[in-house]
């Protein structure tokens, strides 16, 4: 998912992505554990996408409170 992509969605949004998104990051750190996965990097992207959703909706909350 791109910045951009989040831009265009609303907080609520976001928030339920954000949701899903921590879902899968723990579902990976649990297949990790008992070695079903074979692409470990997959955990970086999810991370950058949580980071992504996080930072846009501190953004957002900015904007509000001006």
């Amino acid at each position: 998912m791109d910045y951009k992509e989040l831009q265009s969605k609303s907080g609520k949004e976001i928030e339920k992505m954000l949701d899903e998104e921590r879902a899968r990051l723990f579902g990976l750190r649990m297949k990790i554990s008992v070695n079903q996965v074979r692409n470990v990097r997959e955990i970086r992207v999810v991370k950058e996408i949580i980071a992504q959703m996080k930072t846009h909706l501190s953004a957002l909350s900015r904007e509000v409170k001006k």
